[in-house]
């Protein structure tokens, strides 16, 4: 018996400001508890809240790049619900009047191909506080420095039809919204929170089926998880004659459950109304218009220029448009001079290794480019380069500084610099290569017999042998002509 998955995501950015969003307390991340806060985050008695221009710029950004139609007139809102983290006994949001409705985001289906996954609405909000059960025994603390931080709520539509599906989706949106540079995105600080609803249905229906609400969920992988889990308990709770109900489930990642946490509260029970102290939010077409033009350049748009305009394969463009530090580093390092493939090459296999391990740039961009360029006018080989990267980049910082000459005076080091250092320098001698080999051909006399007779290849073996007895410092493309000369 088959069924059809049903599912919408709430995803909860956290606004990349350093104030909150209607007062000027901190955002910063790991202060001691409750040190982050004033009058306006905790609710007192007249004090009034002023909105963060900031972060109204980041979440008009973060709208128009997931193509959504921004509204010149939005309405923020109280939405009243009592619980310990929430110091004023309601929480300012947007309602019925958002300040962004519509859009879409394309992903790569495991199952169905390339789709649109809808937007309902993208809306500003404030955060509430964060109650702490393991700091006292038996009690529970509460943390007010959350309380008013920005966040962009990012609603969408009930158009996702699996569990993979829904983490392809927050691995895009993820990505769209680094690029803009809108929030950090870290699920572990709680810049980004994922709540999940989700309902079975027979295929072919369109009514939507009494849907649960997932939350707890510390990374996208677990979002999979908790999707795949409370899906198979829905299927197989009415494939045993029960009813699903419309409960809030919190997933376990330890032991892989989910269990109910509280029946769902309909959006009435809220009681929204527009706030007294706020009124409303009024953006201009123009202004609109100019944040629309601060977007920078969209990773599928900027592998699509990788590829026409600098000729790079797919798989090279997909690679370093992935994320914008990357696609910025790359391009810097073209506009050095460097050959397009030539610098893709080493961006996706040394400059990588490095910035995956600690998402720092190990080398400038002007430093590589000029290291490649050293490669390419032969001062180095290719080899010796990779060994003058790893060595520089081994120092952990760009400070690396070589005394000069006469002056006692320190500079940076540069690729050729460093290559003299390490003795690495490329030699195309012709009296320092012949010496060489003539030892690797008298020390491979077997070898050179059997080249002789006709085994061709063993050409490739000689001139490894030669590079090796150089240390690495033989111009190769001479080595394997004097070879050929020599064992004529």
């Amino acid at each position: 018996m088959s069924w059809e998955t049903v599912i919408g995501l709430e995803v909860h950015v956290q606004l990349l400001t350093q104030s909150k969003m209607f007062c000027g307390c901190s955002t910063r991340y790991g202060s001691p508890p409750n040190t982050q806060v004033c009058p306006v985050c905790l609710g007192l008695p007249g004090a009034l809240p002023v909105p963060n221009a900031h972060a109204i710029e980041l979440a008009t950004r973060a709208a128009l790049a997931l193509s959504c139609k921004v509204h010149e007139t939005s309405v923020f809102a109280r939405k009243n619900y009592f619980y310990p983290d929430l110091p004023k006994g309601y929480q300012i949001s947007q309602f019925d009047q958002p300040l962004a409705t519509g859009g879409g985001i394309e992903i790569e289906s495991p199952e169905r191909g390339r789709l649109t996954i809808g937007i309902t609405r993208l809306h500003v909000e404030e955060d509430a506080g964060k109650s702490l059960h393991d700091r006292l025994p038996g009690k529970t603390a509460i943390d007010l420095n959350r309380s008013g931080t920005p966040l962009a709520e990012i609603v969408s539509e009930p158009d996702l039809r699996s569990p993979a599906e829904a983490r392809a989706y927050l691995t895009r949106l993820k990505q769209l919204l680094l690029y803009c540079q809108v929030s950090d995105c870290n699920m572990e600080e709680g810049s980004l929170r994922v709540d999940a609803n989700i309902s079975i249905r027979r295929p072919g229906e369109t009514r939507l089926g009494t849907k649960t609400e997932v939350k707890n969920m510390n990374s996208f992988a677990n979002v999979e998880r908790a999707l795949t889990v409370e899906r198979d308990r829905q299927i197989k709770l009415v494939e045993g004659g029960g009813r699903v109900e419309q409960v809030t489930m919190l997933f376990n990642a330890g032991s892989g459950e989910v269990r109910p946490m509280r029946s769902k509260e309909e959006s009435h029970d809220y009681r929204y109304f527009p706030d007294p102290d706020l009124p409303p939010l009024v953006l201009t077409r123009l202004w609109i218009e100019q944040q629309h033009a601060a977007l920078p350049e969209m990773p599928d748009a900027r592998r699509d220029r990788f590829m026409t305009v600098l000729g790079l394969p797919a798989y090279d463009a997909g690679v370093l448009s992935a994320e914008r530090p990357i696609a910025d580093y790359y391009e810097a390092v073209v506009a050095e001079g460097t050959e397009p493939k030539t610098a893709a090459n080493w961006v996706m296999t040394e400059v990588l290794r490095g910035y995956n391990e600690t998402g720092q740039f190990a080398v400038s961009s002007e430093w590589l480019a000029g290291l490649l360029a050293a490669v390419k006018d032969g001062t180095v080989s290719n080899q010796a380069a990779k060994q003058v990267f790893a060595a520089r980049a081994g120092r952990g910082s760009l400070s690396v500084t070589v005394e000069m000459r006469g002056t006692g005076k320190t500079s940076e080091v540069s690729p050729r610099q460093l290559a003299e250092k390490l003795g690495l320098v490329q030699v195309g001698d012709v009296a320092a290569l012949g010496g060489w080999v003539d030892e690797v051909i008298a020390a491979n006399p077997k070898e050179v017999g059997r080249y002789k007779a006709g085994e061709t290849k063993l050409l490739g073996f000689l001139q490894g042998q030669v590079m090796k007895k150089s240390a690495g410092k033989a111009d190769p493309k001479k080595v394997g002509a004097l070879l050929a000369e020599k064992l004529r």
